[in-house]
């Protein structure tokens, strides 16, 4: 049974538009402010209070990289595309931005609020699997210092096994986590390997 998606309220959202001014500027405020957002016009550049907005249109057809403080995919609320022209260029430069969702300029009396709504779902989904692959990657790296943890130890002349058996007890004197005692150990002999280099005249 598939899980119905819970509509957010979107009442008291601040959103900024990146654009010039321009008739559909004026509609899209509009319907912003009819949905219950609060709405800033900006051009060309961003103010600064828009690191704190929820949401940001941008014109693509005269948009530039250097408007946004922040690199493509990086920008902290979903974004919004802003769509007159289809030359392929600015679609290739709108794709290249990650927008969430997009409005088809002239901006008529529909559109603007399920396009909030997908921005919305688009860049929480994006920001839970970047979430994910960070913890993933965290988690392979542990592991494998915990393989340099038991390959160190079992230089010394016993099996991996009992270096493993080692590093668990290690754990549990130092009270920390396998993880960590292993990063100790690892820190430890590439001290030791760095103090037993000879050194140059």
């Amino acid at each position: 049974m598939m899980r119905r998606a819970r509509i957010p309220n979107l009442g008291g959202a601040k959103a900024v538009v990146l654009h010039r001014e321009h008739a559909s500027v004026e509609v899209l405020i509009r319907q912003l402010g009819a949905i219950g957002l609060d709405a800033v016009q900006a051009w060309p550049d961003l103010p600064a209070s828009a690191a704190g907005a929820d949401f940001l249109f941008f014109d693509v057809d005269l948009g530039f990289d250097e408007q946004f403080p922040w690199k493509a995919g990086e920008a902290p609320m979903p974004l919004i595309a802003l769509i007159g022209s289809e030359a392929p260029g600015r679609i290739e430069w709108a794709l290249s931005r990650l927008a969430d969702a997009q409005i088809v300029k002239p901006v008529g009396n529909a559109g603007v609020y399920s396009a909030l709504l997908i921005a919305r779902r688009a860049f929480d989904e994006r920001r839970r699997l970047g979430e994910e692959i960070a913890a993933l990657r965290e988690r392979i790296a542990e592991r494998q210092t915990v393989v340099r943890a038991v390959v160190a130890l079992s230089c010394a002349g016993i099996g991996e096994e009992q270096a493993y058996a080692q590093l668990r007890a290690l754990a549990m004197g130092w009270q920390v986590t396998l993880e960590e005692a292993a990063r100790r150990v690892v820190d430890l002999k590439n001290r030791e390997a760095s103090n037993e280099r000879p050194r140059r005249a």
